[in-house]
């Protein structure tokens, strides 16, 4: 089993009642570590940013059961456009949006623990869809 770091962090596992570094797929692993530690770098610089109003309205399409996943993406993409644009950045487009969808997911979860999995599972489809090409570049990027 592999466990998912989202802070830059390795991961480990028990083996033989001790922890030991996780070594699947450690070229990889190493990539995604690189990258992982940008994103969470540039992540805590846009948190300052963002402001409070536009995670609790956010937060409220979340709580909506209503709402089916495609229109809760909608919404957040809506939102993360909207701080791109508020946001001054000299980063590429694609990266800012990337990392605000996750610096907003970060601050519902915190806000309302409840909702992590709904939110992390739509973060999940909005970055496989919006910014699939975009991830696969960087990672080719980081092993060149």
């Amino acid at each position: 089993e592999v466990e998912l770091q989202t802070d830059g962090n390795r991961s480990g596992h028990l083996q033989n009642g001790e922890l030991g570094e996780c070594s699947f797929l450690h070229p990889v692993n190493e990539v995604v570590r690189t990258i992982a530690a940008q994103l969470a770098e540039i992540g805590d610089q846009f948190d300052k940013e963002i402001n409070a109003r536009v995670v609790n309205d956010l937060m409220q399409h979340f709580l909506n059961e209503n709402l089916s996943g495609e229109e809760i993406i909608r919404h957040m993409s809506e939102a993360v456009e909207g701080l791109a644009r508020a946001i001054p950045s000299d980063m590429e487009q694609e990266k800012a949006m990337l990392v605000l969808a996750m610096v907003l997911t970060k601050k519902i979860a915190n806000t309302m623990p409840s909702l992590l999995q709904r939110v992390f599972s739509t973060t999940v489809n909005y970055i496989s869809q919006q910014f699939h090409n975009y991830v696969v570049r960087m990672v080719s990027a980081v092993k060149q």
